[in-house]
């Protein structure tokens, strides 16, 4: 039996088209209402990674009125909801709960005026800049259409409402708090993320590497302070952090295969407070990207040997400082699932509205469950953009607001629509049929 057969209405998601689901199935047109509340509220109402206690709780609730069996604070504030139906596969669709230290600029009238308080102590504002309102409520759409079809597929469904994503750090937490010990081990694993340069309507499926590794890295670089009318009395760290930036670009022009994607990106460079001042020492901060383990390893001990080589050539009283944090490994797609669901999303949705996408050297953490797992994981971008935005942009050369930014505002129907019907058809199109 084809999918279409069991959520006829999820056709809605490109089409808008109102339908009813057989078999007395209530379809994605019923549900869009409650979504559609659901992400104006946590839209409203964000919270930073770590802090994501009333957002788990609006989850779980959802979940529980749905029929599943739900555990909270899994790996912090990680949500997670079984659904049993018999003998099967077992399939783990995931959502992040967090947002963003972003001050939201789009003018809308749901926009957030959250604020929190940071790791550092610091008040900051928040907002749902990456989309994961949009995540939650298509992935709760999924969840409330998978329930309701419990007929038409046997197996397991596990909703995972996962922490800490923009950290690159919640998935971790929840596989080191015995998540795959605790919940039923999944066969597969299947995520969206909404897409800032995609029409609204639209999914790209990108097999292999899809989304980088990604690392943090922290360097000191030391020096001995003086004057600066005297630089002769002084190690200048200021001059060792400029040759150490210039010199870090060959790492990727010159030391990489050429073939291999890389970026090493110094984001920050603070030192001293005066211009007469030479300073004691110079912080750099670095954001490290690549896809392949082996690229992974070459870049890091790259920056090391050439902080510590420019130090040492400038005669620096000690060897640079240097941590590497924040790290998260690439998200691989497997190819053979990729295809797979890509192919079925073509028919169910609509060749027109389903392509195949490029690689990005952005990071998330989702692919941590299924390594852990050792099972096919496949993220599925969802567009985001406004379609007459979208052509309006391409026309004019105009960049359109990245993830991230300050005036990133999906147009949520469409993109809501959309995220639940893939979700809920890939979850179907691998579940056990009845």
């Amino acid at each position: 039996m084809r999918t279409a057969a069991v959520l006829v209405a999820l056709v809605a998601a490109a089409t808008h088209a109102q339908a009813k689901a057989p078999g007395g199935l209530e379809g994605l047109d019923s549900l869009y209402p409650e979504l559609d509340a659901l992400y104006l509220d946590v839209h409203r109402n964000p919270e930073l990674s770590g802090q994501e206690e009333k957002t788990a709780a609006k989850l779980a609730d959802r979940l529980r009125r749905l029929g599943y069996q739900v555990t909270t604070g899994v790996g912090g504030t990680g949500v997670v909801g079984v659904l049993r139906n018999g003998p099967g596969p077992t399939v783990l669709l995931r959502t992040e709960l967090d947002g963003l230290p972003v001050e939201e600029k789009t003018g809308l009238p749901y926009a957030s005026k959250a604020t929190a308080t940071d790791p550092a102590g610091k008040t900051v504002p928040v907002m749902h800049a990456c989309g994961h309102d949009v995540h939650m409520a298509s992935w709760t759409g999924a969840a409330a259409l998978l329930s309701r079809a419990k007929d038409r597929w046997r197996g397991t469904v596990v909703m995972v409402g996962q922490p800490a994503e923009e950290t690159v750090a919640g998935a971790k937490a929840m596989l080191a708090d015995r998540f795959l010990e605790r919940f039923p081990k999944p066969d597969f694993s299947v995520a969206v993320h909404d897409s800032s340069d995609l029409p609204a309507g639209k999914v790209a499926w990108i097999p292999g590497y899809a989304l980088a590794n990604v690392d943090s890295v922290d360097v000191t670089v030391f020096g001995r302070g003086g004057h600066g009318a005297k630089p002769d009395t002084t190690v200048d760290p200021v001059v060792i952090a400029a040759r150490t930036v210039l010199s870090l670009q060959t790492l990727v022009s010159r030391e990489k295969d050429p073939l291999e994607p890389a970026v090493v990106t110094v984001g920050s460079i603070h030192g001293g407070n005066k211009h007469n001042i030479i300073p004691d020492d110079v912080h750099l901060q670095i954001t490290v990207r690549s896809y392949s383990p082996q690229v992974r390893k070459q870049l890091l001990d790259g920056i090391a040997r050439i902080a510590k080589a420019e130090a040492a050539a400038a005669s620096a009283p000690r060897e640079p400082e240097i941590r590497t944090s924040e790290g998260a490994s690439a998200t691989f797609n497997d190819p053979a699932l990729t295809r797979r669901l890509g192919a079925m999303l073509a028919r169910e949705l609509g060749q027109e509205n389903v392509v195949e996408g490029k690689p990005e050297m952005v990071a998330e953490d989702f692919g941590e469950f299924g390594k852990a797992a050792g099972v096919p994981s496949v993220l599925l971008r969802v567009g985001a953009v406004e379609p007459k935005k979208y052509a309006a942009a391409r026309a004019s050369g105009t960049p359109l607001p990245s993830l991230h930014s300050a005036t990133f505002a999906p147009d949520r129907e469409p993109t809501i629509r959309t995220g639940a019907a893939v979700l809920a058809l890939s979850a179907l199109e691998l579940l056990g049929k009845r």
